[in-house]
């Protein structure tokens, strides 16, 4: 199964930033057909981890993907699956 990973520990505070990798690896992930997206927002006080999962509720982007799965062993880990 192929699968993408952005990793955001390193821009954790640079919010345009996040907000343009997520949408960059959304893309790749619709154009390479890709099924599982792991995105890793880190522990820390579950900010990031917010970030993210508002950006996935937007509907633009919620349209793309099929679910979203909050890892439940490791807290800060999320994956977006695709149904292509």
């Amino acid at each position: 199964m192929s699968k993408l990973k952005l990793d955001l520990h390193d821009i954790f505070n640079k919010g345009r930033r996040i907000d343009e990798e997520l949408e960059r690896v959304m893309d790749e992930a619709v154009k390479k057909r890709i099924r599982v997206i792991e995105i890793i927002p880190g522990k820390g006080s579950g900010q990031l981890k917010k970030r993210v999962l508002r950006f996935l509720q937007e509907p633009r982007h919620k349209e793309r993907y099929h679910r979203v799965e909050k890892d439940g062993k490791n807290f800060g880990r999320v994956f977006v699956h695709f149904r292509h």
